[in-house]
């Protein structure tokens, strides 16, 4: 039966860290599929016509990866099983160009949160968000998700984030301090609830409120779209890894460190993530090529 065989894969994939929600979901949907065909086995005809009930190519691509993986896991035990061809293209769509903030503008984002809407919690929970995303490079969903406990001496604790890991995120002095501020009001308002962010119905902060609130203050700001790239509250986090690696010290060992120590601060699955941010702004670009001429002109380090 197929369907075992996928129940089995799904249970490796979680056992290694995988959450693999969608990915088991999608994986059910083919096995189904197939049996409806009295098929017992992966089926390249079956897995492409299958993957081309999904709307858009990228959505067919990503349904056929995910039977692609399957079939070569199961291929290794038994040969019956074929490996489709990715008839689609690749799963993976291209980067959208992160939108990085000035110094300025950040402060201009923070201050026009605090002047928004009536003069209620809500300006001192969104002006504590954008800032508390700016300092230390969170994602929106770890940011609303943090609970009072979650708060410690040494930072914040982030528990199974994207890739169900955990890891803890030092705070400056000042954020910090800004933080503690903003719960002084916000314990009084809220004291039942356990997260830190609530909205003014005395609950958790929903992603779309953040992203209202940013739109909000960006507007308020005079905040530009640009051609590739328009301003959402992630922009704060990418602007924090850019700072980050402007801020690497030269050398190769070093580099190699300050990568790894951003990679785990902020919560990439993989290295390779982080390394994407250097062709965020023209200066690193400018950097790398740099030294990649002087390499070239026989300069070692």
């Amino acid at each position: 039966m197929l369907a075992v065989a996928v129940d089995a894969y799904v249970a490796i994939r979680r056992a290694a860290g995988f959450t693999f929600g969608s990915e088991a979901r999608q994986l059910t949907s083919f096995a189904a599929f197939s049996e409806a065909r009295t098929e017992s086995h992966v089926r390249a005809c079956l897995a492409i016509e299958w993957a081309a009930l999904a709307r858009s190519v990228s959505q067919r691509a990503r349904r056929l990866g995910h039977v692609i993986r399957l079939a070569r896991y199961l291929r290794a035990e038994d040969r019956d099983h074929e490996v489709p061809p990715a008839v689609f293209g690749a799963e993976k769509r291209t980067r959208p160009t992160p939108y990085i903030l000035s110094p300025e503008q950040i402060r201009q984002l923070v201050l026009a949160a605090s002047r928004s809407g009536y003069r209620t919690l809500r300006r001192d929970t969104y002006r504590t968000v954008f800032a508390l995303l700016a300092s230390t490079g969170l994602r929106v969903s770890e940011a609303i998700h943090l609970r009072l406990d979650d708060i410690t001496p040494d930072g914040l604790v982030i528990r199974c984030s994207k890739f169900r890991k955990s890891r803890l995120v030092p705070l400056h002095d000042t954020a910090q301090a800004g933080l503690e501020r903003y719960l002084q009001r916000r314990r009084a308002y809220a004291p039942a609830e356990p997260h830190v962010f609530v909205s003014l119905r005395r609950k958790p902060l929903l992603l779309h409120d953040v992203e209202v609130a940013f739109r909000t203050a960006a507007r308020a700001i005079g905040l530009p779209d640009l051609p590739r790239a328009r301003p959402t509250p992630h922009s704060l986090r990418h602007t924090f890894a850019v700072r980050a690696l402007q801020a690497c010290p030269d050398g190769r060992d070093a580099i190699t460190r300050h990568m790894l120590a951003l990679s785990t601060y902020l919560g990439h699955a993989k290295v390779a993530d982080t390394y994407w941010y250097l062709e965020a702004v023209p200066e690193l670009m400018t950097d790398i090529a740099d030294r990649c001429e002087r390499f070239v002109m026989g300069e070692r380090p």
